[in-house]
C-alpha cells in the first residue's frame, strides 16, 4: 500500500479525527498512488494515523478509517449497516407516509465522498470523490445486501459531482442494479416526481423535508411565493396547509414543468397555483405587495471561499427585496445551502437586509438540515444548510 507522509505537526487534526488530509500537509508520498486508490497516512515520525482514498486536489486524502483495517466488502457493509440503523431509529425506514430519505451523508456517516438518497424502491448513489467512484460497484453490492430487499434499483448519478481533475473513466450515469421508469416518491403523505436522470443533486432536495413541514403550519390563508422553487416542494406543502394562493418561480423551465406536474399530482385542477419560469431578481423587482409568506431557497451562491464576499452581497440583495415587498405581518423563510458561508455570516447578511428595509423583524425559528444529514462532531464542515423564519411587521 502506498504511504502518504505528513509534515511535522500536521497530524494534529487527524488525531482529533478530522477526516481530511490537505495537500499542503503532505511532506512526501512513497510510491505513485492512482486517483481513488486507498493509501495509508503516516506522521513524520513514521506512525500510522489514517487510511483513506487518495486524489489530486486540495483535499488529498479523504479518511475512511483511523485503524489499519482492510477497506473491503465487509468494511462497506459495516459502515452502511450503521447508516441504515440510524435512519431506522429516526423512523424514516418503513414509514408508509414517507419513503424518501438520505441513507448516506458523506463524512456525517463516516463515508466521505458518498451520498445515497432513497426514493421509494430506488436508491440514487452519488460519488463526490475519485475513490468512491472507483469502489462504486463494491459499495452498491454492499448497499443491496444491507437493505435486504427494500431497494430494487440503484441508480448511479455522478457525472457532474466527480472531481474534474481526476482522470476517471466510466463517468456515465446509469443503473448499477435494476432499472425502472417509475419516478414517484412520497414525503409526509405528498407525492412528487423525482428527476434522478437529469435533475439537480439526486433529483430532489431531501434536506428540506422538515422545513417544508414547518412552512405548511404557517400557510393557512396566506399568499405564498416560493422563489427558486426547483420541483415545487415548498409549494405543494403550502397548498396542503391551506394557502390562499401559491406562486412558484424558477429560472429553469424544466423545473417549472416538474413543479406543475407535482402540484397536479397532489392537487389536480387546483387554481390556487401558478408557476413562472423567470429570473428571481427580475420577478422580485416587478412583483407587487401581494405576498405575506415568501420562501427564498436559492442554489449555493458560493461553492468556494473566494466567492464568499460576492455571495454575501447576493444574500443581502435578495433578502432586502423580500423585506421591501412582503406585506406587514408577513413571514419569510430564507436559506443558504453554501457550505463555505458560515451561519453567522448568513445571519449578518439577512440582518443587513432587514436594517436596509427599516422593517421590524423577529426570528421565529433557526433552521438547519434534518437528522438524516448528520454532522460528524469532528467535521463541522458537514453543517451546510442554514435557515431563518422571520416575522416582518
Amino acid at each position: 500500500m502506498k504511504i502518504v507522509y505528513l509534515k511535522p505537526g500536521k497530524e494534529e487534526s487527524l488525531r482529533r479525527f478530522h477526516p481530511w488530509v490537505f495537500s499542503g500537509a503532505i511532506a512526501r508520498i512513497e510510491g505513485e498512488p492512482e486517483e481513488g486508490e486507498v493509501v495509508d497516512v503516516y506522521t513524520s515520525a513514521k506512525e500510522f494515523v489514517a487510511r483513506g482514498h487518495y486524489q489530486v486536489g486540495s483535499i488529498a486524502v479523504r479518511v475512511l478509517t483511523f485503524s489499519q483495517e482492510p477497506v473491503d466488502r465487509d468494511f462497506w457493509r459495516r459502515r452502511l449497516s450503521v447508516a441504515r440503523d440510524l435512519r431506522r431509529a429516526l423512523g424514516l425506514i418503513g414509514n408508509p407516509q414517507s419513503d424518501t430519505y438520505r441513507l448516506v451523508y458523506g463524512e456525517g456517516d463516516n463515508l466521505p465522498g458518498l451520498i445515497v438518497d432513497v426514493y421509494g424502491r430506488t436508491a440514487v448513489m452519488q460519488a463526490h470523490s475519485a475513490g468512491m467512484h472507483i469502489d462504486r460497484m463494491e459499495v452498491a453490492e454492499a448497499l443491496d445486501e444491507v437493505m435486504d430487499g427494500m431497494i430494487e434499483n440503484i441508480y448511479y448519478k455522478s457525472e457532474s459531482t466527480l472531481p474534474f481533475k481526476a482522470d476517471l473513466v466510466e463517468r456515465e450515469n446509469g443503473f448499477l442494479k435494476g432499472g425502472t421508469p417509475e419516478n414517484i416518491a412520497m414525503e409526509n403523505g405528498l407525492k412528487f416526481h423525482v428527476d434522478w436522470l437529469k435533475g439537480q443533486k439526486t433529483g430532489f432536495f431531501v434536506d428540506q423535508r422538515e422545513n417544508r413541514a414547518l412552512l405548511e403550519r404557517y400557510s393557512r390563508g396566506r399568499n405564498v411565493l416560493n422563489m427558486f422553487c426547483y420541483t415545487g416542494g415548498f409549494s405543494f406543502y403550502a397548498m396542503r396547509g391551506g394557502a390562499s394562493l401559491v406562486h412558484s418561480v424558477d429560472s429553469s423551465s424544466k423545473a417549472i414543468d416538474l413543479t406543475n406536474q407535482n402540484v397536479e399530482l397532489n392537487f389536480p385542477g387546483d387554481a390556487r397555483h401558478q408557476a413562472f419560469a423567470e429570473d428571481a431578481f427580475k420577478f422580485l423587482d416587478r412583483m407587487g405587495d401581494q405576498y405575506d409568506l415568501i420562501v427564498l431557497d436559492p442554489p449555493a451562491f458560493a461553492k468556494h471561499r473566494d466567492a464568499i464576499r460576492n455571495a454575501l452581497r447576493g444574500y443581502t440583495k435578495l433578502n432586502a427585496k423580500a423585506f421591501e415587498k412582503i406585506r406587514p405581518g408577513g413571514i419569510l423563510f430564507t436559506f443558504s445551502c453554501s457550505q463555505v458561508v458560515s451561519k453567522q455570516d448568513f445571519r449578518n447578511a439577512v440582518f443587513t437586509a432587514a436594517a436596509q428595509s427599516h422593517r421590524n423583524v423577529r426570528i421565529l425559528h433557526q433552521l438547519t438540515q434534518p437528522a438524516d444529514h448528520p454532522v460528524n462532531i469532528y467535521h463541522p464542515e458537514g453543517e451546510y444548510l442554514k435557515g431563518l423564519v422571520l416575522y416582518v411587521e
